[in-house]
C-alpha cells in the first residue's frame, strides 16, 4: 500500500448532547497518536489506540459534552462519527479500488476475539460474548458502554460487523476487551486495503445500491 500520500477524512457530529470530531487517514504513522485521542475516558482512549495501531490508521478523536458527562453518549457517538468517517473514506477510494471487507483474530495472553466485517450499506452488529463472562465494570467503564461503541460504528459506517469473544478469564475484562478491539482494528486493516483491480467495485456482488424516490402531490382545486 502506498504510504506516501496522506488523505484525511474528517467528520464532526453535533447533537444537543455532544460534539464529536473524528479524523482518519492512512498516511505515514503519527508519532503523537496517543495524544490525539481525547475522550474523557482513559480506558476508551486506550482501546481506540489499539484500533489505530492494528488498523494502521492515524486517528484523531475530540469530544465536547453539553451538560451531561455520560459514558454511553461518548462511546456511541464516537462510534457513529468514526464509522461515518470510514464510510466516507471508502467512498473516496471507490474509483481507485478498495477491498471493503475483512476478518481477523485478536489476542492478548488468555483472551481471544474475532471480528468479521463488510461495508455493504447494511448496518448490523452481532456481538457474541457467550464464551466469556464480561465484567459489568472495569477500568472505570461499563462493558455495555464499549458495546455501544460498536453499535454506533455500524450505524455510521453502514456495515455488517460480527464480533465474537472466544476466550477470556473471568475478572480479566481489560484483556477481553483489548483482544476485541485488536481484532476489530486488524479487520479494518484488511477492509481498507487498496486493491486497484477492484476499482469501481463494491464489497458485495450486488454492486452499488441506488434508490429512486418520488412524491406525487394532489393538485389543489
Amino acid at each position: 500500500m502506498d504510504r506516501g500520500v496522506t488523505r484525511v477524512t474528517k467528520v464532526t457530529r453535533t447533537t444537543s448532547e455532544s460534539r464529536i470530531t473524528v479524523a482518519v487517514d492512512r498516511g505515514p504513522r503519527n508519532a503523537a497518536q496517543r495524544e490525539s485521542l481525547k475522550t474523557p475516558m482513559p480506558f476508551f482512549n486506550h482501546m481506540l489506540e489499539h484500533v489505530a495501531w492494528r488498523g494502521e490508521l492515524n486517528l484523531t478523536v475530540e469530544v465536547t459534552l453539553d451538560r451531561f458527562d455520560l459514558a454511553h453518549v461518548v462511546t456511541e457517538d464516537v462510534g457513529i462519527a468514526f464509522g461515518k468517517a470510514l464510510q466516507e473514506y471508502i467512498r473516496d477510494q471507490f474509483a481507485a479500488g478498495i477491498v471493503g471487507y475483512g476478518y481477523a483474530y485478536g489476542t492478548i495472553d488468555e483472551a481471544l476475539a474475532r471480528a468479521v466485517l463488510s461495508f455493504e450499506s447494511r448496518a448490523y452488529l452481532d456481538f457474541n460474548a457467550s464464551a466469556v463472562t464480561l465484567p459489568e465494570q472495569m477500568e472505570g467503564m461499563c462493558s455495555e458502554d464499549l458495546v455501544a461503541f460498536f453499535e454506533g460504528f455500524v450505524q455510521g459506517a453502514q456495515c455488517t460487523l460480527h464480533l465474537d469473544l472466544l476466550k477470556g478469564r473471568s475478572g480479566h475484562g481489560h484483556h477481553i476487551w483489548e483482544a476485541a478491539f485488536r481484532s476489530f482494528g486488524m479487520a479494518l486493516y484488511e477492509a481498507l486495503t487498496a486493491r486497484p483491480w477492484r476499482g469501481g467495485m463494491t464489497a458485495g456482488v450486488a454492486g452499488a445500491i441506488a434508490f429512486e424516490v418520488s412524491t406525487d402531490a394532489d393538485s389543489a382545486e
